[in-house]
């Protein structure tokens, strides 16, 4: 026993008390980087317009619009209002598709929408001198402005939309079935819009046409609207993305890519739009009034002439009728 004592091992020295801190101190560097950590990952992946902090449930990323608290869905597109609004703040062998008689330009340019908490137009806008207008569901003016007695009974869906494009001229023709494809997939896989909602691609060098058809009964719950993926693709078309870290579009059919140099959206509602001869601006009816004074006095002109042509013909027939009176009789 006294030689089992003899060979025992000496049991080791304690450590030294900075190591016996390390690993608390470890814990709590970790617990205090793992916030800015995820802070610096909280993005949204739709729209770098937003504000993003990592102070949601269990450190989630939650991302909201400037000048406002309502959080949004990043896993899909942020709707027009919302971004128009957001956009206001900040600043304080095919024939191509005729857009007919009823279709619609957003010729108003920006402004500040009112927005319900869905996201979508309010049926009635307003500015901040008491002008307020009627919108559809794309938030584009459908009757004249009036004051704020004006009635807005109703939402009318925009059902039809067409993108209508021109690419350079000088950049060669693209086969008709390959863009259609790009196009098809770049509104699938960017827009997230449902295949079935891109109606058609018509094409006739240089203008291409686009075609997004979305009934109200179309439309299920989580359905990307189409006037959302117009707006996002027209932004990037004139290279202001609205997705984090990309500049504009970048399309290309087998390599080439597409430039476009000229971009016009028409809105087709389900109903007609209300416009009156109100809308007619001052220069336009003054070009109506000359057009309509010149086609009078060239009337006035045309039938003085024919009067004293008339005239003339009278006085010869008058004479000769009185130089045969004047012969003798045989």
């Amino acid at each position: 026993m006294a030689r089992g004592r003899g060979l025992a091992l000496p049991s080791p020295p304690p450590p030294p008390p900075l190591l016996l801190l390390l690993p608390p101190l470890l814990l709590l560097l970790a617990a205090a980087t793992r916030p800015a950590a995820a802070q610096g990952n909280c993005t949204c992946a739709t729209n770098k317009m937003t504000l993003c902090r990592a102070d949601g449930p269990g450190g989630r990323c939650r991302c909201h619009l400037p000048g406002s608290d309502a959080p949004l869905d990043c896993s899909t597109l942020t709707s027009k209002c919302l971004l128009l609004k957001a956009r206001a703040r900040a600043k304080s062998g095919r024939a191509l598709v005729r857009p007919g008689e009823h279709a619609l330009l957003d010729n108003d340019g920006l402004y500040d929408p009112d927005c319900d908490r869905d996201g979508r137009f309010k049926a009635r806008q307003c500015n901040q001198t008491s002008v307020c207008w009627c919108v559809n569901s794309v938030g584009v003016r459908r009757t004249d402005k009036g004051d704020r007695s004006l009635r807005c009974d109703e939402l009318v869906r925009t059902h039809h939309i067409l993108l209508d494009l021109r690419h350079r001229p000088a950049a060669r023709a693209f086969n008709r079935s390959e863009l259609d494809a790009e196009l098809r997939r770049l509104f699938r896989e960017r827009y997230l819009l449902r295949p079935r909602f891109v109606a058609a691609v018509h094409y006739e060098r240089p203008t291409i046409q686009i075609e997004l058809r979305q009934n109200a009964s179309d439309k299920a719950p989580g359905d990307v609207d189409i006037a959302d993926a117009a707006y996002y693709f027209e932004r990037d078309v004139k290279g202001e993305s609205l997705f984090p870290g990309r500049g504009g579009l970048d399309l290309r059919v087998r390599g080439e890519p597409l430039q476009v140099e000229r971009t016009l959206i028409y809105y087709l509602d389900e109903k007609p739009p209300q416009f009156s001869m109100k809308r007619l601006t001052a220069g336009l009816v003054a070009v109506i009034v000359v057009v309509v004074v010149a086609l009078v006095a060239g009337v006035a002109v045309l039938v003085i002439t024919n009067r004293r042509k008339a005239g003339k013909y009278r006085k010869v027939e008058v004479k000769e009728l009185g130089e045969l009176r004047n012969e003798p009789s045989l």
